[in-house]
């Protein structure tokens, strides 16, 4: 049906820049909402960026203004752009889709990759 895989994790020092990139593999040729979420120990879930298939993007207050969604034309890659990472960016990255529409940050989606680790030094 469809399967997410995330890269770009790993370790950075906080202040820098980095993308995440979730490669998706669709053989249903649906269009899909798209988010990326992030989970840290102790916490739950959070949804931090989402696109609509009309491409409409929506934000979590906390990553306003660092954090940017884009997709390739091709839609065979999500990506989460950051600046500034810092500390509190810690955490395992989710990419999730859903063909349902204007699913948001709405832990809903019924699609999830593995995801992936970023862990911000300070």
């Amino acid at each position: 049906e469809i399967e997410l895989v995330e890269t770009g994790g790993g370790s950075v020092e906080a202040g820098r820049s980095l993308r995440l990139s979730c490669e998706v593999s669709d053989n249903t040729f649906s269009s899909y909402s798209m988010g990326w979420f992030r989970q840290s120990p102790g916490k739950a879930r959070e949804g931090v960026a989402a696109l609509d298939s009309d491409g409409s993007t929506t934000y979590a207050d906390s990553v306003k203004g660092r954090f940017a969604i884009s997709q390739n034309s091709e839609k065979t890659f999500l990506y989460l752009s950051i600046s500034n990472v810092n500390p509190e960016d810690s955490g395992k990255y989710y990419c999730a889709a859903d063909r349902r529409p204007w699913l948001r940050l709405s832990p809903a989606y019924r699609h999830w990759g593995q995801g992936t680790q970023l862990t911000v030094s300070s």
